[in-house]
């Protein structure tokens, strides 16, 4: 058996983003007292490794590897880690990684469902030789990938206030960043993630499609179109101070975690998204 394929890179990908949960569970358990340089470097070797998988996949089939749902997720979780990476380069937004530790071994997990990865036949994919079909798909994976560090952001900020409300001295000795720097972050991501969503579905307006398909009759593009909807409500919502910091981070997660669970359904359901 040849290892040195991508989906064996992804794999060992998995597992050291698997490593980084386990150690993240330590940190939480000792109210993020100490740095976080170990579950940094965690995540950067994983990191390496999935870049290193979809570079390979790329190469093997001459195409921008958003194909099918293995493909799509592996890029969204890519987006996740290498934000995080960046971000991570400030000591203070450096703990954000024991929280996306465990949405990016859970998107791996299921990413490597073997139905979500068929094999790849020929005229059976889709063609992105088209630029354009490309820039839609990896803007909008683009902004998925902004919209979970979004959750994740809002994630830690619930956490900090619980601990400000009920663990004073935790709160005190954590090294979390402090709860209105996590606001801040939280609605600058959520609302970078909703500019990236809203120029991929502008693009996709422009795309091709069957004869007599229509993009409002696919689902897809309808959720999507809720999607769109759910974050302009949140983001004006807290523009406009109508809900509490902590009702628009709970929203965040909430509609973060609706998007997961609800993607690969409605993608497998798309005709236009299987041409």
């Amino acid at each position: 058996m040849n290892w040195f394929i991508d989906r064996h890179f992804f794999l060992l990908a998995v597992i050291l983003y698997g490593g980084s949960t386990v150690y993240s569970v330590f940190l939480w358990r000792r109210g993020f007292r100490r740095d976080d340089h170990v579950n940094y470097f965690l995540l950067l070797a994983a990191f390496t490794l999935h870049t290193t998988a979809m570079v390979l996949r790329g190469f093997n089939f001459k195409q921008c590897p958003v194909n099918n749902l293995y493909e799509a997720m592996t890029f969204i979780s890519w987006t996740i880690a290498a934000a995080y990476l960046v971000i991570g380069l400030a000591h203070q937004l450096r703990f954000l990684g024991a929280f996306a530790s465990p949405i990016l071994f859970g998107i791996g997990v299921f990413a490597l469902m073997p139905s979500l990865d068929p094999p790849h036949l020929p005229g059976a994919q889709p063609d992105f030789s088209n630029g354009l079909v490309s820039l839609h798909a990896s803007t909008i994976l683009l902004a998925y990938g902004a919209f979970g560090l979004a959750a994740v952001s809002a994630i830690m900020f619930l956490t900090q206030q619980h601990d400000l409300k009920f663990h004073k001295l935790r709160a005190v000795l954590s090294l979390l960043p402090p709860i209105q720097r996590l606001e801040i972050v939280t609605f600058r991501l959520a609302l970078a993630g909703f500019v990236l969503f809203t120029i991929g579905l502008a693009i996709g307006t422009a795309l091709p499609k069957k004869p007599g398909e229509t993009f409002l009759s696919d689902s897809k593009t309808l959720w999507s179109i809720f999607m769109w909807l759910a974050y302009v409500v949140l983001i004006a919502a807290h523009w406009r101070r109508a809900q509490s910091n902590r009702a628009f981070a709970i929203s965040v997660a909430v509609a973060f975690a609706f998007l997961l669970l609800t993607f690969w359904g409605t993608n497998l359901l798309s005709g236009l998204h299987h041409q």
